[in-house]
This record gives structure tokens, C-alpha cells and sequence, in this order.
């Protein structure tokens, strides 16, 4: 059985990705910031060659929910948005790169086309766990807070350049947003030097910090705020008040109009309550939520996890792992086909089972 770690180097996956004439750039279902930022800027990197002027040579994929600044980031770099006909029929495809995520289950609309092209497949990640079978080369950083870290090095090479201050403002700044998002704005636990020095070093290549803050945490919409209301109205301590647990449902959706990816960052809220050390968010979802290719039957509950760098240091991966997902020790989810009501009342379960041992 191959084994989830590291087998390749950035050097090598650049040096494939520049001999190809035809690349698809993926990422996870539902993509967040770490997920368009480093996805636009490969693509972007990989346009740039005076060569492939006729026409762009990579294009990025999306599927399932989008959030609503996607076109403000993305903007007109190529990229396809897949419906429920799936992937495109496409020719002359010699190379796919997959970033921010190594698991079938976060690529589910793409298995069926993406599984026999392992071979052209290269795959960069933070997680600490996934499918290797998905890539024949991977670069795996675990201690990398966001993909964007080395997907920035990634840049780098394929460009040509000396550091990552002369890469192009406009990979810089997707770049930038991957790093800013999944550090909570450089407030989370994965804050490194490492982190800043990068974040430094994408400012000084011409990232728009101001522009994407903006962009983000500044352009909400009155439906997210309706929503977000709804969210604060379920919330439940547990386990000794050391659980913060929310749930929505279709019909919070439903009423507040708002759209599946208006819930971003809303598992975070839990935290500001100082005896709180673990976070969750259930969502009632449908398979549709989750783009073609997925037909989980039953109900089904999406899991936001989130736990803080301190009390009994729990690890959230393992408790999304118990229930078929995973991520990172202080941020992971998943995905049920149970209700919001018994996948609470498992999570509570998980979380005694850590502050107890």
C-alpha cells in the first residue's frame, strides 16, 4: 500500500509542470481561501510563459459551493466552475497538479476522471493524512500552516526566479490570501516565523493585503450576517463547557437566503468563549452541495472542527478521522450520512474521550 508522505521535490514537479502543454489545476470540494489561492496562482505561474501566449496552457476546476469573492480573486484566470455533468471531455491533457487536499473523499467529482491519470499526476499539500494512490509525486508539508506555503516555492521555480519578492504581483497576492486565510488573518496557533517571512516576502512582491482584506472580511452580505445569527441561536456547551457546538439546517438556508458557501469561518465564533477548547459546526447538507459525483445516501451532516493550542490539547484530525474525514490537529472536518442530531451527540462522545484521558 503506498504511503501518504513526501516522494518527489518541488524542483521535480516544476520541472514537469513546465514540459507540459496541457495542465488541470484541482482542489478540494467547497474551496477556501488556501484552496483558490494557490490553484489561481499555479495557474496564473504557469500562463506566463512568453511561449504560451496563443492561449493558456493550465486552467484551474472548481466544484461544489464557491464562496461569493471568488471572482474578485480568480478573476479572469482560466478556470472552470463543474456542474452536475462533471468534468469537461477535454484532449491533449499531459499533467494535472492537485493542491490543498490528497483525499478521494475531498475529490469525489473528479474520481472517476482523475483515477486513471495518476501517472501525470502531481499533488502538493499540508494535511496530515490522505490517499497517496490520487498523485505519483507528492510534496507533502505538514508543518506548513496553508498550501500556498510551498505552492509559492512552487512559483518560484517554474518561473525562474531568484526568491519569491520578484514573483509577479499577481500570483503574489493569491498567494497571500491562501496564507492569510487558514492563519486566521496570522491569528491561529500555526502562525510560524516561517509564515511571516513568506507573507513578507509575497507583500513585497506587490500582494494588495488591503484589497483582499477588503475583499473578504469586508464585503459580507446581509444574507451571511442573517445566517451567522442563526448559527449563534443553536449554540450548545458541552463537556464541561469545554465543547461549543452550532448546527444550521436547509432551512436556515432557505429563509436567510443564503448560499452554501456563506458558512466559512462561522466555526470559529465558539472560540471567544474562554473556557471553550474545541469548536463545532454541523451543517445539514444534500449531495448536490457537494458537486458531481457525490450520492451519499440518507442524511448527511457536514463537520467543521476547530480546537485551541491550549487546555487538553485536542486533536481535532482524530476526531474527523473517526468519522471518515480528517486535517489538521487544530482544524479538520468531515462528512456524514447521519443526522445533525446523532453526528452531536458522536462528536460529544469523541471530545470526552480526549479531555478524560
Amino acid at each position: 500500500m503506498t504511503t501518504w508522505t513526501t516522494n518527489s521535490t518541488l524542483d521535480k514537479i516544476a520541472a514537469k509542470l513546465r514540459a507540459a502543454k496541457k495542465i488541470i489545476v484541482l482542489t478540494h470540494v467547497k474551496p477556501d481561501g488556501d484552496a483558490i489561492g494557490s490553484t489561481t496562482a499555479l495557474v496564473r505561474a504557469l500562463n506566463k510563459p512568453r511561449e504560451w501566449s496563443k492561449g493558456p496552457r493550465a486552467e484551474a476546476w472548481y466544484f461544489g459551493p464557491t464562496p461569493p469573492w471568488l471572482a474578485a480573486v480568480v478573476g479572469d484566470t482560466p478556470h472552470k466552475l463543474l456542474g452536475d455533468a462533471g468534468p469537461p471531455d477535454i484532449d491533449g491533457v499531459d499533467a494535472i497538479a492537485v493542491l490543498d487536499t490528497g483525499s478521494w473523499t475531498q475529490l469525489e467529482a473528479v474520481h472517476q476522471w482523475l483515477g486513471p491519470k495518476r501517472d501525470m499526476t502531481v499533488l502538493i499539500d499540508h494535511h496530515v493524512q490522505g490517499d497517496a494512490e490520487v498523485a505519483a509525486e507528492r510534496v507533502i508539508e505538514t508543518t506548513a500552516a496553508a498550501a500556498c506555503q510551498p505552492a509559492a516555492e512552487l512559483c518560484r521555480l517554474i518561473l525562474n526566479l531568484p526568491d519569491r519578492t520578484k514573483l509577479p504581483p499577481d500570483v503574489a497576492e493569491p498567494l497571500y490570501l491562501g496564507l492569510a486565510t487558514d492563519t486566521g488573518w496570522f491569528r491561529h496557533s500555526n502562525v510560524s516565523r516561517a509564515v511571516m517571512v513568506c507573507a513578507g516576502d509575497l507583500l513585497e512582491a506587490g500582494a494588495n493585503h488591503v484589497r483582499l482584506y477588503q475583499a473578504l472580511e469586508q464585503g459580507e452580505s446581509a444574507s451571511r450576517l442573517r445566517l451567522l445569527s442563526r448559527a449563534l441561536a443553536t449554540l450548545e456547551l458541552h463537556d464541561h463547557d469545554r465543547l461549543a457546538v452550532m448546527s444550521l439546517t436547509k432551512k436556515d438556508y432557505q429563509e436567510t437566503g443564503a448560499q452554501p458557501g456563506e458558512s466559512g469561518g462561522f466555526v470559529d465564533f465558539g472560540q471567544s468563549i474562554a473556557t471553550v477548547e474545541v469548536t463545532c459546526l454541523l451543517t445539514e447538507a444534500t449531495a448536490s452541495d457537494y458537486g458531481p459525483g457525490s450520492d451519499p445516501k440518507g442524511p448527511l451532516t457536514k463537520i467543521s472542527l476547530r480546537s485551541k493550542a491550549s487546555g487538553h490539547e485536542i486533536d481535532v484530525n482524530r476526531i474527523a478521522k473517526s468519522l471518515g474525514g480528517g486535517g489538521h490537529v487544530r482544524a479538520a472536518g468531515a462528512r456524514t450520512t447521519q443526522s445533525i442530531t446523532n453526528t452531536k451527540a458522536a462528536i460529544i462522545k469523541l471530545v470526552q474521550d480526549q479531555t478524560r484521558a
